[in-house]
């Protein structure tokens, strides 16, 4: 199994060094061609305008939303998250707009604000996962074929449509890996 990292900024190395202690083989992703052969996509965290920008400057856009398209799995979190959503609130930046969510950026506060808690996630088990927010987004609302995986003080923090997993938080950041297993058991 081939995983494809988005490069362009953000942890993408803590998302290569958890796919791969899941046992995926992974390849960093700056140019659409290396798109060609990948089984599924990570979209990592970091700045999400910037994130849209260089995605213009390497004309990825389109061949992003033909990978998603043809089915392939494809995993956001945080900037991921907001880059998969069909509308941020108060903002027209560049996006896939692929996921039936509307999303607000910077939702949990400045990066001072940033903290760690643990969530209730029945998907994964039992037992609570660690999660890491650093000026998270929230889903603020959800289609009728999105599945809520988990939500933080009523707000929803990960979900899945089809072929797509999004998470408003940092799952790379921290040892636990079932979010990456349960990612790479969509492939």
């Amino acid at each position: 199994m081939l995983v494809g990292v988005l490069a362009l900024q953000g942890a993408f190395r803590e998302h290569e060094h958890m796919l791969q202690k899941c046992g995926a083989a992974t390849r960093q992703v700056r140019l659409p061609h290396q798109l060609d052969g990948l089984d599924a996509l990570v979209i990592p965290g970091g700045e999400s305008t910037t994130m849209g920008k260089l995605m213009l400057e390497y004309d990825l856009f389109n061949p992003l939303r033909s990978f998603i398209q043809s089915g392939r799995p494809v995993f956001g979190t945080c900037a991921g998250l907001i880059m998969l959503a069909k509308e941020i609130v108060g903002s027209n930046q560049p996006r896939l707009g692929l996921m039936d969510i509307a999303v607000e950026r910077n939702a949990f506060g400045r990066q001072v604000e940033s903290f760690e808690t643990h969530l209730e996630m029945p998907a994964l088990g039992p037992e609570p996962l660690r999660a890491v927010f650093i000026r998270a987004p929230y889903i603020v609302s959800a289609g009728p074929d999105v599945q809520v995986l988990a939500t933080f003080q009523d707000k929803i923090v990960c979900a899945r449509q089809a072929n797509m997993l999004v998470a408003a938080f940092h799952p790379e950041l921290t040892e636990d890996d079932r979010l990456h297993r349960y990612f790479l058991d969509m492939v």
